[in-house]
């Protein structure tokens, strides 16, 4: 019992002390935090010790060089306008709103551009003592570039092995008007670990999506860029049920008329077979334009041979409405061909 009523006096005491220790451990943190500053990237908190009448803070990859078409992340403080992400030009410069030129960007340090910005500010007096901090939100030599025919064309950040299935995936796939080709240019990473020279290479699609073989399945490497072209389209207009644009899928080869009229779902009961025409670009002819007739009857009793068509040819099969009609039809066949939806034959 004895023990019991010492221990409790001397318990305020030990309340006392422990509010001594954690009051000199509160002070001891907070000037350590007030003797390092504001961590890296983070907005800062105080206007003192400013260069330039303003400061620049590095943000992350502050030490990593600009390159063009990097995506950058402006922070200055006080100022939402210019607080945001700017797209570096290919030609290596920034555009600000509010600033009366273009910066130059690529080939700074993030932190040499921080400074930089700072300066502008200041001399044309928008802001008395910026706080900037600039950071690399995307790089292009971390990235890999989709451009071509597929839904999403972009820059997509690499983050670790990666696949050309991966990237068209994040793509989105390839759009209706893709040919069956990938063409990749690799940058200097990815150069360096095919040990190959720096020359395109080309992948058939049909055969990875067909087979999804590693043979048809390359590793990409950030900086490496991927082409997907569009393949060539063929029109077919007029008296057809279904009339379109419809693309040839491989580059190298075309589209023969019967293959066209097969995807344009045959011909019209009321079609002039005997009438049909090719109209073909030919910088040569009249208009630009040159008009190659076919009979299509013969063509399809096997009497004739099956021409090939070429990119951008029209085939155009009038309906039997008289002489006036084919007149206007070659005419129209010519402005339809141009706004007929593409449709993809190979679905």
């Amino acid at each position: 019992m004895n023990w019991y009523l010492r221990s409790h006096r001397r318990f305020p005491m030990r309340l006392l002390m422990l509010a001594v220790i954690m009051a000199l451990g509160v002070d001891a943190t907070a000037q350590t935090t007030r003797t390092i500053g504001p961590l890296p990237g983070a907005p800062p908190t105080s206007l003192e010790g400013s260069r330039l009448s303003g400061n620049s803070l590095p943000g992350p990859g502050g030490d990593t060089i600009i390159s063009p078409d990097d995506v950058l992340e402006i922070y200055i403080l006080d100022v939402p306008e210019l607080s945001r992400q700017y797209r570096v030009s290919p030609s290596g410069t920034v555009v600000l709103p509010l600033l009366e030129r273009p910066l130059q960007a690529a080939g700074l340090k993030a932190t040499d551009f921080a400074d930089l910005l700072v300066k502008q500010l200041r001399d044309q007096g928008l802001v008395s003592k910026p706080f900037i901090t600039v950071s690399i939100a995307a790089s292009r030599l971390q990235s890999v570039a989709v451009t071509g025919a597929v839904k999403m064309p972009q820059i997509y950040p690499v983050f670790g092995h990666t696949t050309l299935l991966d990237i068209l995936s994040q793509a989105q796939g390839l759009s209706d008007d893709a040919s069956n080709t990938a063409v990749i240019s690799r940058g200097k990473l990815g150069v360096e670990a095919t040990k190959l020279k720096e020359r395109p290479e080309t992948v058939d699609l049909t055969k990875l999506f067909q087979s999804g073989d590693a043979e048809y399945n390359p590793d990409l490497y950030p900086g490496d860029r991927v082409i997907v072209p569009r393949a060539g389209i063929v029109y077919v207009v007029g008296a057809v049920v279904r009339p379109g644009g419809y693309p040839i899928k491989q580059v190298s080869n075309g589209m023969t008329v019967m293959q066209a009229l097969a995807f344009a779902e045959d011909v019209k009961p009321t079609a002039k077979r005997r009438n049909t025409v090719v109209i073909r670009l030919d910088p040569e002819a009249p208009g630009g334009r040159k008009r190659i007739p076919l009979d299509l009857k013969k063509i399809l009793a096997g009497d004739a041979q099956d021409p090939m068509l070429q990119a951008n040819d029209i085939l155009f099969i009038p309906d039997s409405q008289g002489a006036r009609a084919l007149r206007r039809g070659l005419e129209a066949a010519i402005a339809a061909a141009t706004g007929v939806a593409i449709y993809s034959a190979y679905r």
